[in-house]
């Protein structure tokens, strides 16, 4: 069991046999024999490897583990073997410490992924996903204002969402898989939070629409529609924009992505889809975007990034309700227990950085 978690916290680390091998100062047959458990490494070594991977010797030791199934990259076709191992090793790390924290702290039966009632059996038309995506907003409650916290959003309606740090760059858009009957969705932590959000809600949009769809229709661009119709309904497009536009000022739509959290070019597909901007309009507007590179590179603030927050309000629940000592909290956190020390003190440096 020992040389599994070794091999994956290697993976998940980017480091090859022999990388990590030169960091601890031993062989790459050495550690080869370690993930093969044909040798257990002593004391030292272990907190040499936990050192050089970025984790807590108690990882290694970690009893459950929790096994993806359903994997489905969303990714460019440059994606690597290694970066998706590494990706998936990272996935499952932070899934096990969840899974830990369910066993301290069980999640409530309202926190269940469910799919709304009345779900038609098959949708033959884009714009039927703009009734759907209401219809789940409505399910959870949550009107027609803008989400300020979609993780919080999903993760409370059964969703367990995984914020990985930025791997594979442009060539990685997400993934999704399931543990047991729990939707997973995994998303870069450094991405912009624009995106973060649109690929949460296109992922989402393939929990609701997968199976439903006639065979016209292609099911990632339906999953584009319900993303950007559960972000921003189509009745608030209208309300923001009017029901018919010649032209859209890009500050006009930086403003409207500040407050939904949807890009400008996001917006601009909205406008499309509403009948706001007719095709040929807005396909001149998206040409002035490409021309000014905001395609690429959109102007103005960026949108905030994505973060969970009750992944971590558990474990301090759990740490002043003694249900969990110091170092498996900062185990489950993955941060060394001096930087735990600081958040009980309210002087985290995450926070500081912020």
């Amino acid at each position: 069991m020992i040389g599994e978690r070794i091999e994956r916290a290697r993976q998940a680390a980017g480091l090859s046999l022999r990388a990590l091998a030169e960091q601890v100062d031993l062989s790459a047959m050495a550690i080869s024999k370690y993930e093969r458990n044909e040798v257990t490494p002593g004391s030292d070594v272990m907190l040499r490897l936990a050192e050089a991977m970025g984790v807590r010797v108690e990882y290694f030791f970690r009893q459950d583990t929790v096994e993806l199934q359903n994997v489905e990259f969303r990714k460019h076709a440059a994606l690597s073997k290694a970066e998706e191992r590494q990706i998936l090793a990272d996935v499952q790390d932070r899934l096990e410490r969840w899974h830990d924290l369910d066993d301290i702290f069980p999640p409530s039966a309202e926190m269940k992924f469910k799919l709304p009632k009345g779900l038609p059996q098959q949708i033959g038309d884009l714009g039927d996903i703009e009734a759907i995506a209401i219809k789940l907003r409505d399910h959870w409650e949550l009107g027609h204002n803008p989400i300020p916290d979609l993780i919080d959003t999903l993760e409370e309606n059964g969703i367990r969402v995984i914020v990985t740090p930025y791997i594979g760059k442009e060539r990685f858009d997400g993934l999704s898989a399931k543990v047991n009957d729990m939707p997973v969705i995994a998303i870069g932590s450094e991405w912009p939070g624009d995106r973060q959000r649109f690929t949460l809600a296109h992922e989402l949009g393939h929990l609701i629409l997968h199976g439903r769809l006639s065979e016209e229709l292609n099911e990632e661009k339906a999953c584009d529609r319900f993303a950007g119709a559960f972000l921003v309904p189509g009745e608030v497009v209208i309300e923001a924009l009017g029901s018919k536009r010649k032209w859209l000022e890009p500050r006009e739509l930086l403003l409207l992505k500040l407050e939904y959290g949807l890009s400008i070019g996001g917006w601009t597909y909205r406008a499309r889809d509403m009948g706001v901007l007719d095709k040929t309009t807005h396909g001149k507007f998206y040409g002035f975007l490409r021309k000014q590179g905001w395609d690429k590179q959109e102007p103005g603030p960026a949108y905030k990034h994505e973060a969970s927050r009750l992944f971590e309000k558990r474990i301090y629940h759990a740490l002043a309700e003694d249900w969990v000592g110091e170092s498996k909290a900062a185990e489950l956190l993955g941060i060394p227990l001096a930087e735990l020390h600081a958040c009980r003190n309210m002087e985290c440096s995450s926070d500081i950085a912020h």
